[in-house]
């Protein structure tokens, strides 16, 4: 348990028997009535972001979430299968709980897993991550880094916006956070 005052972002909290994650809150002490507290939170399994006013000094029920270190292994066709990187225990993560993250998804990369009780809330990826083009149309003569852009695909299959001057096979920085391109990446 913790009050409204030892709130803070990220923080887990466990409200009518869902897991809710704050966004971002705010203390409010108007000129006239009792203080409270105004918070934005995301539903940890559904993603539902809502906001919700809570008075000051009360009692909030925090929830346990265990992060933890592991590597993607593989996609079994139906699961994501996860690695502990200090037990080698191998986890099984449906699809629906790894959400956009496999988009961005490579053999043998470190992610962190955040869990309650057993139960895997999310995947949680560096901020950006190293891909390579697998397809796209050719450049063509002329063409400048802030001419524009075209679609091409990754080797995880998700298509981005890149400037017209990268080609196929070429490495590119992507934001998971937003999926777009961030730079070119040369060996």
């Amino acid at each position: 348990m913790a009050t409204t005052n030892d709130l803070k972002n990220g923080m887990v909290l466990r409200i009518d028997n869902q897991l809710w994650s704050i966004v971002e809150f705010q203390h409010v002490k108007p000129g006239k009535g009792p203080a409270f507290v105004r918070t934005k939170m995301k539903n940890v399994l559904s993603g539902k972001i809502i906001d919700r006013t809570l008075n000051a000094g009360v009692k909030v029920e925090t929830a346990t979430v265990d992060r933890r270190d592991m590597q993607y292994l593989y996609n079994d066709g139906s699961d994501f299968i996860f690695m502990d990187l200090e037990t080698y225990e191998q986890v099984l993560v449906s699809p629906e709980t790894v959400g956009d993250a496999a988009n961005f998804l490579l053999e043998n990369q470190e992610v962190i897993i955040a869990s309650n009780e057993g139960t895997v809330l999310f995947v949680e990826l560096p901020a950006s991550v190293v891909l390579e083009i697998t397809y796209t149309e050719p450049g063509l003569q002329g063409d400048r880094s802030n001419a524009g852009t075209k679609p091409a695909t990754v080797q995880t299959g998700y298509e981005i916006q890149v400037p017209l001057f990268l080609n196929q096979g070429d490495k590119v920085k992507v934001d998971t956070r937003t999926g777009d391109y961030v730079s070119r990446v040369t060996d």
